[in-house]
Protein backbone atom coordinates (compact mmCIF):
# COMPACT_ATOMS: atom_id res chain seq x y z
CA UNK A 1 0.00 0.00 0.00
CA UNK A 2 1.02 3.57 -0.70
CA UNK A 3 0.15 6.50 1.54
CA UNK A 4 -2.72 8.03 -0.44
CA UNK A 5 -5.10 5.46 -1.93
CA UNK A 6 -7.61 3.61 0.23
CA UNK A 7 -7.21 0.22 -1.44
CA UNK A 8 -4.56 -1.58 -3.44
CA UNK A 9 -5.22 -2.31 -7.12
CA UNK A 10 -1.79 -3.88 -7.74
CA UNK A 11 -1.37 -7.64 -8.03
CA UNK A 12 1.64 -9.92 -8.38
CA UNK A 13 2.07 -13.63 -9.04
CA UNK A 14 5.26 -15.68 -9.23
CA UNK A 15 6.35 -19.26 -9.80
CA UNK A 16 10.10 -19.38 -9.05
CA UNK A 17 10.41 -23.05 -10.01
CA UNK A 18 8.94 -22.33 -13.45
CA UNK A 19 10.82 -19.05 -13.83
CA UNK A 20 7.70 -16.90 -14.22
CA UNK A 21 6.79 -13.55 -12.65
CA UNK A 22 3.81 -11.31 -13.42
CA UNK A 23 2.88 -7.85 -12.12
CA UNK A 24 -0.30 -5.88 -12.87
CA UNK A 25 -1.56 -2.44 -11.83
CA UNK A 26 -5.34 -2.17 -12.07
CA UNK A 27 -7.50 0.80 -12.96
CA UNK A 28 -11.21 1.48 -12.97
CA UNK A 29 -14.00 2.07 -10.48
CA UNK A 30 -13.85 1.10 -6.83
CA UNK A 31 -12.47 -2.46 -6.54
CA UNK A 32 -12.83 -3.03 -10.31
CA UNK A 33 -9.15 -2.39 -10.99
CA UNK A 34 -8.35 -4.83 -8.23
CA UNK A 35 -10.38 -7.50 -10.06
CA UNK A 36 -8.68 -6.83 -13.40
CA UNK A 37 -5.15 -6.91 -12.02
CA UNK A 38 -5.85 -9.98 -9.91
CA UNK A 39 -7.24 -11.93 -12.87
CA UNK A 40 -4.36 -10.88 -15.13
CA UNK A 41 -1.58 -11.73 -12.69
CA UNK A 42 -3.03 -15.06 -11.57
CA UNK A 43 -4.12 -16.33 -14.99
CA UNK A 44 -1.02 -15.37 -16.97
CA UNK A 45 1.23 -16.77 -14.25
CA UNK A 46 -0.76 -20.04 -14.29
CA UNK A 47 -0.72 -20.27 -18.10
CA UNK A 48 3.02 -19.74 -18.41
CA UNK A 49 3.90 -21.95 -15.44
CA UNK A 50 1.84 -24.76 -16.94
CA UNK A 51 3.59 -24.29 -20.30
CA UNK A 52 7.03 -24.36 -18.65
CA UNK A 53 6.12 -27.52 -16.70
CA UNK A 54 5.01 -29.25 -19.89
CA UNK A 55 7.92 -28.00 -22.01
CA UNK A 56 10.85 -27.23 -19.66
CA UNK A 57 13.22 -26.61 -22.59
CA UNK A 58 10.81 -24.48 -24.60
CA UNK A 59 12.42 -22.07 -27.06
CA UNK A 60 12.30 -18.35 -26.36
CA UNK A 61 10.19 -17.79 -29.49
CA UNK A 62 7.64 -20.44 -28.51
CA UNK A 63 7.51 -19.02 -24.97
CA UNK A 64 6.99 -15.53 -26.41
CA UNK A 65 4.11 -16.83 -28.54
CA UNK A 66 2.59 -18.57 -25.50
CA UNK A 67 2.88 -15.36 -23.49
CA UNK A 68 1.16 -13.35 -26.22
CA UNK A 69 -1.69 -15.86 -26.47
CA UNK A 70 -2.18 -15.82 -22.71
CA UNK A 71 -2.22 -12.02 -22.57
CA UNK A 72 -4.73 -11.79 -25.43
CA UNK A 73 -6.96 -14.41 -23.79
CA UNK A 74 -6.94 -12.56 -20.46
CA UNK A 75 -7.48 -9.23 -22.21
CA UNK A 76 -10.64 -10.63 -23.80
CA UNK A 77 -11.79 -12.10 -20.48
CA UNK A 78 -11.42 -8.77 -18.63
CA UNK A 79 -13.00 -6.79 -21.49
CA UNK A 80 -16.07 -9.04 -21.62
CA UNK A 81 -16.47 -9.02 -17.83
CA UNK A 82 -16.40 -5.21 -17.84
CA UNK A 83 -19.10 -5.11 -20.53
CA UNK A 84 -21.35 -7.68 -18.86
CA UNK A 85 -21.23 -6.47 -15.25
CA UNK A 86 -21.81 -2.80 -14.40
CA UNK A 87 -19.75 -3.19 -11.22
CA UNK A 88 -16.69 -3.72 -13.40
CA UNK A 89 -17.42 -1.13 -16.08
CA UNK A 90 -14.26 0.61 -17.27
CA UNK A 91 -11.88 -1.72 -15.48
CA UNK A 92 -8.49 -2.56 -16.94
CA UNK A 93 -4.92 -3.19 -15.91
CA UNK A 94 -1.36 -2.57 -16.97
CA UNK A 95 0.89 -5.60 -17.12
CA UNK A 96 4.53 -6.63 -17.13
CA UNK A 97 5.40 -10.33 -17.24
CA UNK A 98 8.72 -12.16 -17.33
CA UNK A 99 9.37 -15.80 -18.16
CA UNK A 100 12.80 -17.40 -18.34
CA UNK A 101 14.03 -20.16 -20.61
CA UNK A 102 17.66 -21.11 -21.29
CA UNK A 103 19.67 -17.89 -21.09
CA UNK A 104 16.79 -15.65 -22.18
CA UNK A 105 14.06 -13.72 -20.38
CA UNK A 106 10.89 -13.18 -22.39
CA UNK A 107 9.02 -10.01 -21.45
CA UNK A 108 5.45 -9.04 -22.22
CA UNK A 109 3.95 -5.72 -21.25
CA UNK A 110 1.16 -3.22 -21.77
CA UNK A 111 0.99 0.16 -20.07
CA UNK A 112 3.46 1.85 -17.75
CA UNK A 113 4.46 -0.96 -15.42
CA UNK A 114 8.14 -1.56 -16.13
CA UNK A 115 10.96 -4.07 -16.35
CA UNK A 116 14.58 -3.15 -15.57
CA UNK A 117 17.82 -5.09 -15.90
CA UNK A 118 20.62 -4.67 -13.35
CA UNK A 119 23.88 -6.02 -14.78
CA UNK A 120 27.31 -5.39 -13.32
CA UNK A 121 25.79 -2.81 -10.95
CA UNK A 122 24.27 -0.73 -13.77
CA UNK A 123 20.51 -0.37 -14.19
CA UNK A 124 18.74 -0.13 -17.56
CA UNK A 125 15.02 0.08 -18.31
CA UNK A 126 14.20 -2.69 -20.80
CA UNK A 127 10.53 -1.93 -21.43
CA UNK A 128 9.17 1.27 -22.89
CA UNK A 129 6.08 2.85 -21.33
CA UNK A 130 2.86 2.79 -23.32
CA UNK A 131 1.75 6.24 -22.19
CA UNK A 132 0.79 9.60 -23.62
CA UNK A 133 3.82 11.10 -21.89
CA UNK A 134 6.19 8.66 -23.59
CA UNK A 135 4.61 9.41 -26.97
CA UNK A 136 5.12 13.13 -26.41
CA UNK A 137 8.73 12.54 -25.33
CA UNK A 138 9.32 10.45 -28.46
CA UNK A 139 7.97 13.28 -30.61
CA UNK A 140 10.18 15.82 -28.84
CA UNK A 141 7.20 17.77 -27.49
CA UNK A 142 8.14 17.54 -23.80
CA UNK A 143 10.87 16.31 -21.53
CA UNK A 144 9.93 13.87 -18.81
CA UNK A 145 11.00 16.21 -16.02
CA UNK A 146 9.08 19.26 -17.27
CA UNK A 147 6.10 20.56 -15.29
CA UNK A 148 3.82 20.16 -18.34
CA UNK A 149 4.58 16.44 -18.37
CA UNK A 150 2.77 15.88 -15.07
CA UNK A 151 -0.68 16.36 -16.65
CA UNK A 152 -0.27 13.30 -18.89
CA UNK A 153 2.10 11.24 -16.75
CA UNK A 154 -0.39 8.50 -15.87
CA UNK A 155 -2.43 8.33 -19.09
CA UNK A 156 -1.65 4.92 -20.55
CA UNK A 157 -2.16 4.11 -24.22
CA UNK A 158 -2.32 0.32 -23.82
CA UNK A 159 -3.89 -1.78 -21.08
CA UNK A 160 -5.63 -5.12 -20.71
CA UNK A 161 -9.42 -5.01 -20.71
CA UNK A 162 -9.82 -1.75 -22.62
CA UNK A 163 -9.70 -2.85 -26.27
CA UNK A 164 -10.17 -6.28 -27.84
CA UNK A 165 -7.60 -5.26 -30.45
CA UNK A 166 -4.85 -4.89 -27.81
CA UNK A 167 -1.40 -5.87 -29.04
CA UNK A 168 1.00 -6.46 -26.14
CA UNK A 169 4.66 -5.65 -26.63
CA UNK A 170 6.93 -8.70 -26.46
CA UNK A 171 10.70 -8.75 -26.10
CA UNK A 172 13.52 -11.22 -25.54
CA UNK A 173 16.71 -10.38 -23.64
CA UNK A 174 19.75 -12.58 -22.89
CA UNK A 175 20.52 -12.98 -19.19
CA UNK A 176 23.75 -13.73 -17.38
CA UNK A 177 24.43 -15.26 -13.97
CA UNK A 178 24.16 -12.47 -11.40
CA UNK A 179 21.72 -10.37 -13.43
CA UNK A 180 18.67 -9.01 -11.66
CA UNK A 181 15.36 -8.38 -13.40
CA UNK A 182 13.17 -5.84 -11.62
CA UNK A 183 9.45 -5.64 -12.38
CA UNK A 184 7.54 -2.73 -10.84
CA UNK A 185 4.35 -0.72 -10.95
CA UNK A 186 4.52 3.03 -11.53
CA UNK A 187 4.09 3.48 -7.80
CA UNK A 188 7.82 2.81 -7.62
CA UNK A 189 9.10 4.45 -10.81
CA UNK A 190 7.09 7.65 -10.25
CA UNK A 191 8.53 8.06 -6.76
CA UNK A 192 12.17 7.03 -7.20
CA UNK A 193 14.66 7.92 -9.93
CA UNK A 194 16.46 5.20 -11.82
CA UNK A 195 19.65 6.22 -10.02
CA UNK A 196 17.98 5.76 -6.64
CA UNK A 197 16.65 2.34 -7.65
CA UNK A 198 20.11 1.34 -8.89
CA UNK A 199 21.75 2.42 -5.63
CA UNK A 200 19.32 0.41 -3.51
CA UNK A 201 19.72 -2.72 -5.64
CA UNK A 202 23.49 -2.45 -5.35
CA UNK A 203 23.34 -1.80 -1.61
CA UNK A 204 21.41 -5.07 -1.20
CA UNK A 205 23.42 -7.10 -3.69
CA UNK A 206 22.52 -10.79 -3.43
CA UNK A 207 19.51 -10.08 -1.18
CA UNK A 208 16.61 -9.34 -3.55
CA UNK A 209 13.86 -9.77 -0.94
CA UNK A 210 15.48 -7.14 1.30
CA UNK A 211 16.02 -4.89 -1.71
CA UNK A 212 12.34 -5.14 -2.66
CA UNK A 213 11.24 -4.20 0.85
CA UNK A 214 13.62 -1.22 0.89
CA UNK A 215 12.38 0.00 -2.51
CA UNK A 216 8.77 -0.05 -1.29
CA UNK A 217 9.79 1.72 1.91
CA UNK A 218 11.67 4.46 0.05
CA UNK A 219 8.82 5.00 -2.41
CA UNK A 220 6.49 5.55 0.54
CA UNK A 221 8.95 7.89 2.21
CA UNK A 222 9.07 9.87 -1.05
CA UNK A 223 5.30 10.38 -0.93
CA UNK A 224 3.68 7.04 -1.78
CA UNK A 225 1.20 8.67 -4.16
CA UNK A 226 0.29 5.25 -5.59
CA UNK A 227 0.55 1.67 -4.43
CA UNK A 228 3.94 0.07 -4.92
CA UNK A 229 4.64 -3.42 -6.24
CA UNK A 230 8.09 -4.87 -6.85
CA UNK A 231 9.38 -8.24 -8.04
CA UNK A 232 13.12 -8.86 -8.21
CA UNK A 233 14.46 -11.96 -9.95
CA UNK A 234 18.07 -12.91 -9.29
CA UNK A 235 19.51 -15.13 -12.04
CA UNK A 236 21.43 -18.13 -10.63
CA UNK A 237 23.59 -20.45 -12.77
CA UNK A 238 21.11 -23.34 -12.54
CA UNK A 239 18.10 -21.10 -13.22
CA UNK A 240 19.28 -20.59 -16.80
CA UNK A 241 18.88 -24.25 -17.73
Amino acid sequence: MGRVREHNEDAIACDPMAGVAVLADGMGGYAAGEVASGVAAAQINADLSRMKAEYPRISAMDLSNAMRESILRVNSQIYRSAKQDLRYSGMGTTLVAAAFTGNVVVLGHAGDSRAYLLRQRRLAQITKDHSLLQEQIDMGLVRGEEESAKAVKNLVTRALGVDLALEPELGMHPVLTGDQILLCSDGLSDMLSDNSIQTILNDYEGAPAAAARRLVQEANLAGGRDNISVIIVLVHPDSRE
